[in-house]
C-alpha cells in the first residue's frame, strides 16, 4: 500500500459517510455502514500494510510509535478537509487500525432526530449535564450538538478538553477554545483546573475516564461553571452509581450530596436501525434534575428514579428507555424485536399493551 491508495480508501469512506474503517492484517479493509461491517473487495492487508497506515497517521500527528507502546488515539485529516478518530492498536504482533468517520458537518437536533428539550437543558447557567451510552452510540455527536447550539445562542466562553479533538467548531455567538490532551495538555484533570483560571462559562470534557476528572469536573460544575462531559454507562442509574462509586466508601455519601446539588440532566443514548434498514435513529433516556430526583440522589434511593422520569415526561420533557422504545414502535419506526433487545425491563410488552 502506498499514500495515494491509503488516501483514496478515506475519501471513499468519507464520501460515502460509512461510520468506520478497519484495517487489519490478513483482511481487506472493512468498513461499517448503516451498523454493518461491509467486506471490501479489496486486497488482503500485510504486515507491512498496516505498519505503513499506523507510520502515516503517527506521522500526521508528530509522533513515533515508542517500543513498549501497545495503543494510540488520534486523530487524521485529509486535506479536503475530511477528518477521523484514529485507534492504533497491536494484534498478534500486528498494527490494527481502525479510523471513526467525523461528519463533516455537526448536525441540529431536528437533523440527528434529538429532542428539543436539550436546547432548554443546555441553557442551564451552570452545573453538569452528563451523555453516557455505549460507544459508537453517539455521544460524542450529540455532544457535539449540544455545543453547537451554545455557540449558535448563547454568548459563552467554551473551553473544550478532548481526547482527541473531534469535531472542529469555529466561534460564533460563543467563542470556543479546543485542547487536546497529549498535544495542548497533560490530561483531562489538569486541563479542567488550567480551564478555570481562563474565564470559562462552559467546559466540556471529552470523557471522564478517571477519579481525578470527575472530581475536577465536580469542582468545577459546583464553583459556578456549566460543565459537559460523557461515561461509558447504560442509563441514569447507572451513571449516579458510576461516579458515586470512584470513591472511597467514607466519600460516597458527601459525592451523593455533591452531585444532587450539581446535577442538570443525564441523557443517555443507544442506536437502532429502523423498519426498512434505511436509517439509523436515536433511542434515548432524558432524566433531569427535578427537586425529586436531587432527593432520591441524596437519600440513596435510586430505584426511584426511573418512575419519576416516567411521571415527569409531560411536564419536564424526561423520558426512560422504554418509553422512547414504545413510541418509536407505534409509529412503526422500528420493530418489536429490536425494542426488547434494547429495552432495560423484562415487561416491554406488558407495558407496551398498557398504553393501547
Amino acid at each position: 500500500m502506498d499514500s495515494k491508495i491509503f488516501v483514496q480508501i478515506l475519501e471513499i469512506a468519507f464520501s460515502k459517510k460509512v461510520s468506520d474503517v478497519h484495517f487489519e492484517v490478513d483482511n481487506p479493509p472493512f468498513f461499517r455502514g448503516k451498523g454493518q461491517i461491509i467486506r471490501s473487495k479489496l486486497p488482503s492487508l500485510t504486515s507491512e500494510d498496516t505498519e505503513f497506515i499506523a507510520s502515516q497517521i503517527m506521522a500526521h500527528n508528530n509522533r513515533r510509535w515508542e517500543a513498549d507502546q501497545k495503543e494510540y488515539d488520534t486523530s487524521f485529516s485529509l486535506p479536503s478537509g475530511a477528518r477521523f478518530r484514529v485507534s492504533i492498536f497491536k494484534q498478534r504482533g500486528h498494527f490494527g487500525i481502525i479510523m471513526r468517520v467525523i461528519p463533516a458537518n455537526i448536525g441540529t437536533f431536528e437533523e440527528l432526530r434529538l429532542p428539543a428539550v436539550l436546547g432548554e437543558v443546555a441553557k442551564a447557567p451552570n452545573g453538569l449535564i452528563l451523555v453516557t451510552g455505549p460507544t459508537g452510540n453517539g455521544k460524542s455527536t450529540t455532544l457535539a450538538s449540544i455545543l453547537r447550539y451554545i455557540n449558535e445562542n448563547l454568548a459563552y466562553n467554551c473551553i473544550t478538553i478532548e481526547d482527541p479533538i473531534e469535531f472542529l467548531f469555529k466561534s460564533e455567538k460563543s467563542c470556543i477554545i479546543q485542547r487536546e490532551v497529549g498535544i495542548d495538555t497533560d490530561s483531562f484533570s489538569s486541563a479542567v483546573k488550567a480551564a478555570l483560571r481562563m474565564d470559562p462559562d462552559l467546559i466540556m470534557v471529552g470523557e471522564m475516564r478517571d477519579t481525578a476528572t470527575i472530581e475536577s469536573c465536580l469542582m468545577a460544575a459546583e464553583t459556578g461553571h456549566l460543565v459537559l462531559s460523557t461515561l461509558h454507562t447504560q442509563g441514569a442509574v447507572s451513571t449516579i452509581n458510576r461516579i458515586v462509586g470512584h470513591f472511597p466508601p467514607d466519600a460516597q455519601e458527601i459525592v451523593r450530596q455533591r452531585l444532587a446539588d450539581i446535577l442538570v440532566a443525564t441523557v443517555s443514548i443507544r442506536l437502532v436501525m429502523n423498519k426498512t434498514g434505511e436509517a439509523i435513529l436515536p433511542v434515548l433516556e432524558i432524566m433531569r434534575a427535578t427537586t425529586t430526583i436531587q432527593s432520591c440522589i441524596r437519600e440513596g434511593r435510586l430505584d426511584e428514579i426511573e418512575a419519576h422520569m416516567e411521571n415527569g415526561r409531560s411536564q419536564y420533557q424526561m423520558q426512560t428507555f422504554d418509553q422512547h422504545l414504545i413510541q418509536l414502535h407505534e409509529q412503526e419506526q422500528i420493530t418489536m424485536e429490536d425494542a426488547k433487545r434494547l429495552s432495560h425491563s423484562m415487561d416491554l410488552e406488558r407495558k407496551l399493551m398498557f398504553t393501547n
